[in-house]
């Protein structure tokens, strides 16, 4: 059996590894910056940043591991959405989204010392129309700086104001654990 080694600093990421009940340690020591080319596709981009984060590890894997790492962004048309940098940033984010579908993708590569894979997973949610004062309220109750398109799934914005999703919940809290699994039982 091999170590799993999940390289991120999400909780969400790590709430959801554990929920497969497989046993991991988090090591988040990484030389990777994230950056990609200007004019890169949209879709391309969180496999590129979940790439470079699994070689920007901050030591050789030993023959016994598997590392672990993800990137996910949210996709308005062209228009690629990361984590906002403030509430300005934020609000400009939903706003944007509101009564509109957009689409998550979620990076991950897998590695260990011998292979590695690397695949997406690509959700469309659906935001009904949102207020100012509820796009407000939400940032200023949750404080989404940390999660891409300035929201979580898994919060008040997802309970009182996505109408519809395609795809996997799990991909869009940013980590497609069924897809994960998978991967996981080709490397172990």
């Amino acid at each position: 059996m091999k170590r799993i080694i999940l390289g991120s600093n999400s909780p969400r990421r790590r709430e959801l590894l554990a929920a497969l009940d497989l046993p991991f340690t988090v090591d988040t020591g990484n030389t990777f910056e994230e950056h990609y080319a200007p004019g890169t596709p949209a879709e391309e981009i969180p496999c590129i940043l979940s790439r470079g984060k699994s070689h920007g590890f901050h030591r050789p894997l030993a023959d016994d591991e598997v590392l672990i790492t993800a990137d996910t962004v949210v996709i308005d048309g062209a228009r690629v959405l990361g984590k906002p940098r403030d509430r300005a940033e934020a609000f400009a984010m939903l706003r944007e989204l509101s009564g509109k579908t957009h689409a998550v993708i979620t990076g991950v590569t897998i590695r260990d010392t011998a292979r590695e894979e690397t695949f997406s997973d690509t959700a469309r949610v659906t935001f009904r129309a949102l207020s100012d004062e509820e796009i407000g309220y939400y940032i200023d109750t949750y404080k989404p700086f940390d999660k891409a398109g300035a929201y979580g799934i898994q919060e008040w914005i997802g309970y009182a104001a996505i109408t519809r999703l395609e795809g996997s919940f799990y991909n869009v809290m940013g980590f497609p654990t069924h897809a994960v699994f998978s991967a996981l039982q080709r490397f172990l």
